[in-house]
């Protein structure tokens, strides 16, 4: 189930959406790496997380699924984000060094299916980073949020996830520890829950950030080798016929 376009830009336009930008950019930032050179993709809803980016990559685009709806981004200059079908981006083979995945992973049909078509539009060796909703955390059990919809996710069951999908998984955090409220009194101490969450690895962090390497060879399947029985004739002497018995 996605999020429309209008909740996605009221949310980040809130306090709650303010303190998400923050905390979830910080995390991020610490995976991007330099990105001087190279070509920068957003799909989902990634415009809060690209700003940042834009000048130092070699270029940036944010896509955003048809189910949602799309925004005009960025909002001065030409424009860089388009509607498409996550599962059919309109981009060649390996023409893509890293994709940001944030509001995308938990509302699409088919998690596999787009994270094979990530595969198929990076670079050898580009590299990926996911942001979903963690199963255990408040912000997956409270529709007040943009995390709250589609399916949440477990570590192992991201692991898996990638694993199918020739994925390496290379780096994780957790962020959100803050409940998803509008309390200006939980918004103010929100750096707070932040250190005191992730200094003892609390469990009910709202989001999984994962950062995950473009295997370069997909692996093969083993075939096993079928052993066929083949019915072979069995020779059984006969009784010799008396003349008596024959006809």
């Amino acid at each position: 189930m996605s999020i429309d376009i209008t909740d996605l830009r009221s949310f980040y336009a809130s306090p709650l959406g303010a303190v998400t930008r923050r905390h979830v950019g910080r995390a991020i930032d610490k995976f991007w790496g330099p990105l001087t050179g190279l070509r920068v993709l957003g799909l989902g809803y990634a415009p809060p997380y690209l700003t940042g980016v834009k000048g130092d990559c070699e270029r940036a685009l944010a896509f955003m699924p048809a189910s949602q709806g799309v925004v005009n981004w960025p909002s001065t200059g030409a424009s860089a984000s388009a509607l498409v079908d996550p599962l059919m981006m309109p981009l060649p083979d390996a023409s893509i060094d890293r994709v940001l995945v944030v509001h995308a992973l938990e509302t699409v049909e088919s998690p596999s299916e787009l994270l094979h078509e990530i595969w198929r539009i990076l670079t050898p060796g580009g590299r990926i980073i996911m942001v979903a909703p963690n199963r255990r955390g408040l912000w997956a059990r409270m529709d007040t949020t943009p995390f709250g919809y589609g399916q949440p996710y477990s570590r192992s069951q991201l692991k898996s996830l990638m694993r199918q999908t020739w994925f390496s998984p290379e780096g994780w955090a957790e962020t959100l520890y803050v409940p998803p409220l509008t309390n200006r009194l939980v918004l103010s101490t929100a750096q707070a829950w932040e250190r005191i969450g992730s200094s003892f690895s609390l469990p009910f962090a709202g989001l999984h950030i994962v950062e995950a390497t473009k295997q370069l060879y997909r692996p093969g399947t083993a075939m096993a080798v079928r052993r066929v029985r083949r019915a072979a004739p069995v020779f059984v002497p006969a009784p010799a016929t008396r003349m008596g018995d024959l006809p």
